[in-house]
């Protein structure tokens, strides 16, 4: 191991040992709780679910499935969780909360938001600003891994996701505003990786996509051209942004709609185009137009049920595939 690499490792162990002392996980129950850490975040991800079997839980939380056995049958006896034989597939069972779980569950989340609350609220708003988002790339840079990935080049053969994405939880606080400083470096970011990952395209995308938000961000009108980000639980999951229409000055054009992984089924992409739709009648323009690819479906349903309709559409060969692009459009 390099000198270097050794030294980084240290730093973060030693950050490690700093902030599991400072958030109390290292007593012997959470939160002067009954449940110890694991405990309380199987309970936690219950809570949050209607309905979920062991096989969600062991992806999720990365757990041996015996050990998260012994924690739910722990959790069955001490009636907080009830089990029932899953209709779609009678060999998993379906785990809810008891109403006696859900008690369990209010209380120990109360105490934990009261908890970082007592930890973040004395810090001066500067400080509370740079905690959340260095705790924000922290998460960003760890959430994927770091190994490079390899693709088929055959056309219109398209590689699944490399790896299943921790899901956000689904009562996460969603919050949609204007882009900021750093905003656009994280979506040109974004949607050249999430691309190569899930469709294989290659570096011609990315650089298609630098292009449109270089040229929002040098020369964009304010008061008729708009970027948004949502953000769900402090963290940016989503982007989308609307400009004039270099051919009919009276359509609006919706461009780079992206949801990351983690937080698709909150139905950010519903709410980021009906935001690009209030904002585009209210800047006065007619209609809205956009461009897309016949293998983005999620997107098409999206914008299907916004009201969109198929305008045109043609093959091309783009990103390294074969592709069939598309133009939907829209009357406000």
């Amino acid at each position: 191991m390099l000198a270097e690499v050794r030294e980084q490792v240290e730093l973060v162990r030693r950050f490690n040992r700093f902030y599991t002392r400072r958030i109390g996980v290292l007593e012997e129950g959470l939160l002067a709780g009954p449940f110890t850490l694991t405990q309380a975040r199987i309970l936690f991800e219950l809570g949050t679910r209607q309905i979920t079997t062991a096989g969600d839980l062991v992806e999720e939380l990365g757990l041996d499935p015996g050990y998260l056995s012994r924690i739910l049958q722990g959790f069955v006896e001490k009636k907080l969780v009830a089990r029932e034989r899953s209709i779609e597939d009678g060999r998993r069972a379906q785990l809810s909360l008891t109403q006696k779980g859900r008690k369990a569950f209010g209380e120990l989340d109360r105490k934990s938001r009261m908890s970082t609350a007592e930890m973040v609220s004395p810090l001066p708003p500067a400080d509370r600003k740079r905690l959340i988002a260095a705790m924000q790339t922290l998460q960003e840079t760890l959430a994927y891994p770091a190994e490079p990935r390899t693709y088929t080049a055959a056309p219109r053969a398209y590689p699944a996701a490399p790896r299943a994405y921790p899901a956000v939880p689904r009562d996460a606080p969603v919050i949609l505003r204007e882009h900021r400083i750093g905003d656009i470096g994280w979506a040109i970011e974004q949607h050249g990786r999430l691309y190569a990952e899930e469709f294989g395209w290659n570096g011609e995308f990315e650089a298609l996509v630098a292009t449109l938000f270089a040229r929002f961000a040098t020369k964009h009108d304010p008061t008729s051209e708009r970027f948004w980000v949502a953000e769900v639980d402090a963290v940016r999951a989503g982007c989308v942004f609307v400009v004039r229409n270099e051919k009919d000055p009276l359509a609006a054009q919706l461009r780079c709609l992206l949801v990351d992984p983690r937080a698709r089924g909150l139905g950010l992409g519903r709410i980021l185009v009906e935001e690009c739709i209030r904002f585009a009648k209210s800047a006065g323009y007619e209609r809205m137009v956009l461009w897309t690819n016949d293998v983005l479906v999620a997107a098409r349903r999206i914008y299907v049920a916004a009201g969109f309709s198929l305008a045109e559409e043609a093959p091309h060969h783009s990103f390294g595939h074969d592709l069939v692009g598309q133009v939907w459009a829209r009357t406000l």
